[in-house]
């Protein structure tokens, strides 16, 4: 991933992201990786508090901002203060895109509302991020994943079925959601600008990005009431579909979701008979769910992962370890796919970051820097993209603009 073979996909796409913290940050993080110019712009003295959330190194800043901002060139520029606005719109005019995730409002009350940049920008894209969405009794409201997950119904449908509801991995989930959601939108905004020469708001609450995903309990309770509870790692459609611990005490999954792999796992079980006894339709096996998730535990209990896995491979159905992250380092499909990337950064040292999603057979996405320091680029990006004279910006400097 040191170079792409043929320019890349967003080059020649220029990018404010003034958002904080995670969603539409990440959204930015994903155009970057595939060669927009994203800007990254904080406040002078505050910063992203992102610089301190997570592990944090020697550097000043934490891995999740050396991650996660990575590829995107700092500029430090007070957007409540005057002139700091008047530079932004500057910046806005020969933009395509503005990332941002305050709460609604904000932005109108430092008059850089969306349509007032369109006024001098009519083509700029501006996505905006927030708990509830720029409408709605909620919108005023603030929110992090957290709440998203709970709100969103996901965090309902996470834990065991005694048990509390939990969240669905530890990780900001609803935040990252919602910057591939918002990626996304804000691409299909830009094709349309292409088409129309309007740009447009891309709308997200943290909320429905979790609430897209969750496959068809609304349609479900629309029609028949259904209110799907707590399974812990079962599903409501399909049985067997989900965890168990081998003899050595790995954990593993198993996706039964059809009669036929039903059938092959049953012959991997040393028990074919099964698929013909009772247990041979998905009907059959829901009514007696605890006594086919039974069934394989014990086989599983009795076989260590390494044999489970053999089993499951001889008779193609699907599995799959439940991997720490230290299992995921040493597995070699990680490996061979590039998923970690080692790279030196001048501040932090080494480092190991997640590659970036999608992987294109052409145009690959590149990494060229990790999170830079606060206000690392605010000079060169003032003096190539505005034209500024180093007097000019210090003078900014001085007045607490920039």
């Amino acid at each position: 991933m040191s170079g792409a073979r043929a320019e890349q996909p967003l080059a020649g796409v220029k990018v404010l992201d003034v958002a904080t913290f995670l969603a539409a940050p990440f959204a930015g993080t994903i155009l970057a990786d595939f060669g927009a110019a994203v800007l990254k712009i904080e406040h002078p003295k505050l910063g992203d508090p992102m610089r301190a959330f997570g592990t944090p190194t020697e550097c000043g800043d934490t891995l999740a901002w050396l991650s996660e901002a990575r590829n995107k060139r700092c500029v430090t520029l007070d957007l409540r203060h005057p002139e700091g606005a008047a530079v932004f719109r500057r910046l806005a005019a020969q933009s395509d895109v503005v990332l941002e995730n305050f709460r609604p409002g904000t932005l109108e009350k430092w008059s850089l509302s969306p349509d007032s940049l369109r006024e001098i920008n009519p083509r700029l894209v501006v996505l905006r991020v927030s708990a509830y969405g720029q409408t709605g009794p909620k919108r005023h409201l603030p929110g992090f994943a957290r709440v998203a997950h709970g709100f969103g119904g996901l965090s309902f449908l996470a834990g065991e079925p005694d048990g509390k509801p939990v969240v669905p991995g530890s990780t900001s989930l609803a935040d990252y959601l919602s910057g591939i959601w918002g990626a996304l939108g804000v691409l299909l905004a830009l094709r349309a600008a292409e088409r129309t020469g309007r740009g447009q708001d891309v709308d997200i609450g943290l909320y429905e990005s979790v609430f897209r995903l969750l496959d068809e309990i609304a349609p479900a309770y629309a029609r028949t009431g259904f209110v799907r509870e707590r399974m812990g790692a079962d599903v409501p459609t399909v049985v067997p579909h989900g965890h168990w611990q081998t003899k050595d005490g790995r954990w593993v999954a198993i996706a039964c979701t059809s009669d036929k792999i039903f059938a092959r796992l049953a012959g991997a079980m040393g028990k074919p008979a099964l698929a013909a006894d009772g247990f041979a339709t998905t009907a059959q096996r829901l009514a007696r769910r605890g006594e086919v998730n039974g069934l394989v535990e014990d086989w599983a209990a009795g076989l260590t992962m390494a044999e489970l896995g053999a089993a499951c491979d001889a008779a193609d159905v699907p599995w799959g370890p439940i991997n720490s992250i230290a299992d995921i380092f040493e597995d070699p499909q990680f490996a061979a796919r590039g998923n970690l990337l080692r790279v030196l950064d001048e501040r932090a040292g080494e480092l190991v970051l997640p590659a970036p999603v999608p992987r294109l057979t052409e145009t690959p996405a590149t990494l060229r820097h990790a999170g830079r320091a606060k206000g690392a680029d605010t000079d060169a990006v003032l003096g190539e993209w505005l034209g500024m004279a180093a007097a000019e910006i210090e003078a900014l400097r001085r007045s607490g603009a920039v």
